[in-house]
Order: C-alpha cells, then sequence, then structure tokens
C-alpha cells in the first residue's frame, strides 16, 4: 500500500506542482521589482522544485577538452539488457591517439547513474568511457524477471566483454563489491577480456571494518524487516505493475531525514536568492537537488541481498559469497592491477572499507597495488568535485594508464 498511497499523493499534487510552475515562470517575464509579486513567483519556483522524479536526468556532456582541443561527445548505447544499457559517451577525437578504454561502474542505489556525471567528464579527457546507465526497475516489466546481486555481477561481466580488451573497471561506491566479484570470476576462468585494472572507490568491501551510521543502521534489523517494510509492489500505471521494488522515494526520504536542517536550509536560499535576484546562485542549489531528487527503485531481491549480504553477514571478506553456485575468490585475481580510493571524513564508507580489498587479492603483485586515501573529503568528494579533479584523478588516470601496456 506504500507505494500506491505516495501515486495517490503525486497525482493530487502534480496539478498544484504545475500551476506554480506556470505561474512564477509568467511572473519572472514581468521583471517584478523586490514587491510582494516577486515574493510570490520566488515562493512558485520554490514550491515547482519541490518534487520527485523518477526519469533518468540529462548526462548533458556535448564536448570534452582533450589535448587542449574541445572534442564532441556522443551518447550511444553499445548493450541494452532490461535492466540495464551499457552507455558509451564516443568521442570524435580524430586525430589523437587511442585512449584506455574505462568501463565506469554506477551504484544502483536509489539515485540515477547521472549522479556520476562529474566523474565521467574528468574522465574523459584522457580515457574512452563507458558507464552502467540502471534502468528504472518500476519501469521493467516482470516478463523480465528477477535481478538480484548475482545478476549484477553477471552484467558487469556482460558488459566488459562488450567494451572489449583491454578494459579498465572502476567501481564507486555501493558496486564496488560486485566489480571485484566479476574481476575475481573473469580472472579464475582466464578470461581474455578480464579487466587489465580494477579501481574501487570508496566501496563498502568490508563493513565490518569502522562501522558508519549507515552499516549501524543495516545490521539493526533483521532482513525480514527490511522485506516486510521497506518493499513495496509497483501500481499502475507504470510498466513494472506489480514488480517489488525498494522504492526511491523511501531512500531518499531516508536520507533527507539524516539531514532535514540542512536541506530546509538549501530551499530557504533558493527562495532568498531569487527574490533579490541572484539567479546564478539560485539556479546552483536547483541544479542539484534536480539530480537528488531524481529517485530510481531498486528491483527488491537486489535490495534485500545487498543488505543481507554486504552489509550484515560480509559474504565476501568471509569467502561465502555465491555467484550462480561458485564462491568467489578474490585471490584468484593475478594480472589485474588494483588501486583503492578512500576519503578521510567519508561517513558512508568510511576509511578501512574499501582498502580491505588489498588483502583479499592477496595474489596481485605489490607493484601492481596502489591505495591513497583522500584528506579533507566525505563521500561524494572522493568522486566529485575539486579534489576528485586536481588531487584524486591523476592518480587513478596514471594508474590505469601504467596498466595499459
Amino acid at each position: 500500500m506504500l507505494y500506491q498511497a505516495y501515486q495517490f499523493q503525486s497525482d493530487l499534487l502534480s496539478p498544484l506542482r504545475l500551476s506554480a510552475q506556470g505561474l512564477g515562470a509568467a511572473l519572472w517575464l514581468q521583471k517584478t521589482e523586490r514587491t510582494v509579486l516577486r515574493q510570490f513567483a520566488a515562493a512558485c519556483e520554490v514550491v515547482a522544485r519541490l518534487r520527485l522524479t523518477h526519469a533518468r536526468p540529462a548526462y548533458g556532456i556535448d564536448r570534452v577538452e582533450v589535448d587542449g582541443r574541445s572534442v564532441p561527445v556522443v551518447e550511444e548505447t553499445a548493450l541494452r539488457l532490461p535492466f540495464g544499457t551499457l552507455l558509451h559517451f564516443r568521442k570524435d577525437a580524430s586525430g589523437l591517439p587511442p585512449q584506455p578504454k574505462v568501463l565506469l561502474a554506477a551504484p544502483l542505489s536509489g539515485h540515477f547513474a547521472t549522479l556520476l556525471r562529474d566523474t565521467v567528464r574528468t574522465l574523459l579527457q584522457d580515457h574512452d568511457v563507458y558507464i552502467t546507465d540502471w534502468h528504472n526497475a518500476r519501469d521493467v516489466s516482470l516478463r523480465h524477471g528477477e535481478f538480484g546481486l548475482e545478476d549484477y555481477i553477471s552484467y558487469l561481466m556482460r558488459f566488459v566483454e562488450t567494451v572489449g580488451e583491454p578494459c579498465h573497471l572502476m567501481a564507486v561506491c555501493q558496486p564496488c563489491v560486485a566489480a571485484l566479484a566479476a574481476t575475481a570470476l573473469m580472472a579464475e576462468g582466464q578470461h581474455p577480456a578480464q579487466p587489465r585494472s580494477l579501481t574501487l572507490m570508496a566501496g563498502p568491501v568490508d563493513c565490518r571494518v569502522n562501522p558508519t551510521e549507515v552499516n549501524r543502521l543495516a545490521t539493526s534489523k533483521p532482513i525480514e524487516w527490511f522485506e516486510q517494510n521497506l518493499i513495496s509492489h509497483v501500481p499502475l500505471p507504470h510498466a513494472g505493475f506489480m514488480r517489488r521494488v525498494y522504492p526511491g522515494f523511501v531512500q531518499l526520504s531516508a536520507f533527507i531525514s539524516m539531514n532535514l536542517e540542512r536541506h530546509r536550509h538549501s530551499f530557504q536560499q533558493m527562495y532568498e536568492h531569487l527574490l533579490e535576484g541572484r539567479e546564478e546562485e539560485a539556479r546552483t542549489i536547483q541544479t542539484f537537488y534536480e539530480e537528488y531528487l531524481a529517485v530510481n527503485d531498486l528491483p527488491a531481491p537486489f535490495y534485500l541481498e545487498t543488505v543481507e549480504k554486504v552489509f550484515q553477514t560480509y559474504d565476501l571478506p568471509l569467502g561465502r559469497l555465491q555467484w550462480q553456485g561458485r564462491t568467489v575468490d578474490p585471490a584468484a585475481i593475478r594480472r589485474t592491477a588494483l588501486m583503492t580510493v578512500e576519503g578521510e571524513r567519508d561517513d558512508i564508507c568510511s576509511v578501512g572499507q574499501t582498502v580491505a580489498a588489498q588483502d583479499l587479492c592477496r595474489h596481485i603483485r605489490p607493484y601492481l597495488k596502489k591505495h591513497h586515501v583522500q584528506t579533507g573529503v566525505g563521500h561524494y568528494g572522493v568522486f566529485s568535485g575539486r579534489k576528485w579533479q586536481q588531487q584524486i584523478y591523476p592518480r587513478v588516470r596514471d594508474m590505469i594508464h601504467a596498466s595499459e601496456g
């Protein structure tokens, strides 16, 4: 009933938001001074922005600087599967030398892969970039079956094969476990397309280390509680009608409740910026929330298996993670270079949880292993923002290029 109640409320409020959007736009066109009308226009704009969306925002990466040249970028579908698309950011880089192919594994955790827009834009300077563009589960018909953690691992291996040798795999946050598992399985099978390098950034490889509030929340209840209280069926009129999902709006509500005052302050600032004519500053807040309030429903099996196997029973570090009846053994990785990156102030995936992969991959030679802790950044600062671009990325780039030969 939870999803049905949400859908009813969303449908009920939709005319109000559309009216506020239209009325606010009309008033801004009048270029009113700081009067009651201007206050009303700013309030309409804030009301119009206070809404969840369920479609992937645009990446908006049309050009990128490569060796001092502005190069066009075109999004192309390299492979489309029911629950995700392998998206290629193809550059028209005629006359430039070939660049290493990087597959960026994006989280499937309530937001869309566009959350990694800054990661993609930075990587495109020196790499041929692909990304796992996950679909909203509420738009996937029941005829396509279920999607669990094993399926995520299978998709990664299929995507790596499609990118082709040599491929460098880079995972951000949640998919670090799946990326490590996929690399180990391909190595064990001596697959010719196994990644040349694996970069794991701020991911929960071993959640026993320095548990965060997120880790404690995941272990505070038995997995049956999560299934009974957080899983809903997709309502009509969506293509995934009756599919069991962990709704993105539930995940977002939890995140917002943890920082409610900060979000309230942000919308207050947006209102004041609009009122005072500081449109650029208001647009910065608007852009952030356009992404933040775009929610992606997770398939229920994937969500529940991730909570249980990654956050509760620690299957990978304890040598119990299974894929199609096979035990995943990171020690099978020998040829792939490994880099782990953590943020000093990360309160979602704390220092120590990602570097644990270094010990699990005990047969990788020491000179093929690198670890970096970035001072002064939290979780998102590991893969976006100034310190990612100026301090973390150069190290990642150098590792990838050194592994290319």
